[in-house]
């Protein structure tokens, strides 16, 4: 075998310079799922953390519950997670087996405004309320709005409550989940959006359910072919809430009066990029690699490469 052949210098500063604009470039430009709705690429952490989940056969660290569905056929395997039973400081919803969760949609709250199209009206959603879990907590903001909009807020329903007989139940409030906290959303295709806590699942149906979001939230990630009535079926969608009053933006650090989807996620993102920030390296200790754009350079996976 012939020694391999040197990579000459100007090759080499040619391939430097077109990985630190591949970098700028997807700073400056996140993954869109419909081209008027913004959603944000994944971060390092946090796609390291969710490429672990799917590759381990036991995707959940520590089950906090099981025996949820998240497909009205499928089978009571999906449980609330935690990376840490004592003093968690992430819940998510885990499938098992490599699996998370799909994406249906939630109608509930307040509907109107300019990006109400219709998808998600009264017909085409047979469970819809008019009301969200914390419509109280919203009032109380004091902020131009009486509820959430299923069109503007990417509200996550999160938690299961409920009174019939061997019904199974969750409230992340027990493990310091706060209501209106924000929560990732990571969508495949290198996608997320920061979603806010924004209801509850009850016992109106026949199977205690997970795995729902606002018709602005499911249309960020999938485009306008969500519907009340039709969802994201794949079983690869995590939800990731996280602990704490640092996790609530309260009644300042939201545009809660927003008109639409990309001002409100907007007006998160700050937050969201913070709580993603502090997640630990991934489920099974994969190293992060990160990479920042410096004056002169990359600094890329522990590497320095001079511009």
């Amino acid at each position: 075998m012939s020694p391999a052949t040197p990579i000459r210098e100007p090759t080499l500063r040619l391939c430097r310079w077109t990985y630190a604009a591949l970098l700028l470039f997807c700073a400056a430009f996140p993954a869109r799922g419909d081209s008027s709705f913004l959603v944000n690429t994944v971060p390092q952490n946090l796609d390291n953390f969710y490429h672990d989940l799917r590759e381990r056969v036991a995707s959940c660290q520590h089950n906090l519950a099981g025996g949820f569905y998240s497909v009205d056929n499928g089978t009571n395997t999906t449980s609330y997670c935690t990376n840490d039973p004592h003093r968690p400081s992430i819940i998510y919803l885990s499938g098992g087996n490599g699996t998370l969760s799909n994406m249906d949609i939630d109608c509930d709250g307040v509907q109107g405004g300019s990006q109400d199209d219709g998808r998600c009206s009264l017909g085409r959603s047979p469970d819809y309320q008019d009301a969200t879990a914390f419509r109280d907590v919203i009032q109380s903001y004091n902020v131009g709005i009486s509820d959430l909009n299923t069109y503007v807020h990417p509200y996550v329903v999160f938690g299961n409550s409920g009174s019939k007989p061997g019904w199974r139940t969750f409230d992340p409030t027990e493990y310091g989940v706060r209501p209106l906290s924000v929560m990732a959303v990571v969508c495949p295709g290198n996608k997320m959006v920061y979603g806010i806590w924004g209801d509850t699942n009850g016992d109106d149906g026949d199977k205690p359910m997970v795995g729902e979001v606002s018709i602005a939230l499911a249309t960020a990630c999938w485009g306008k072919n969500m519907t009340g009535d039709n969802g994201y079926d794949g079983m690869d969608v995590l939800y990731v809430a996280f602990t704490g009053k640092d996790a609530v933006p309260g009644k300042n650090g939201a545009d809660w009066a927003a008109k639409d989807y990309d001002t409100f996620e907007r007006s998160i993102q700050g937050l969201g990029d913070k709580l993603v920030q502090r997640m630990r390296a991934g489920a099974g200790g994969r190293k992060v690699t990160s990479s920042w754009v410096v004056a002169g350079g990359v600094f890329a996976g522990g590497l320095w490469l001079a511009l």
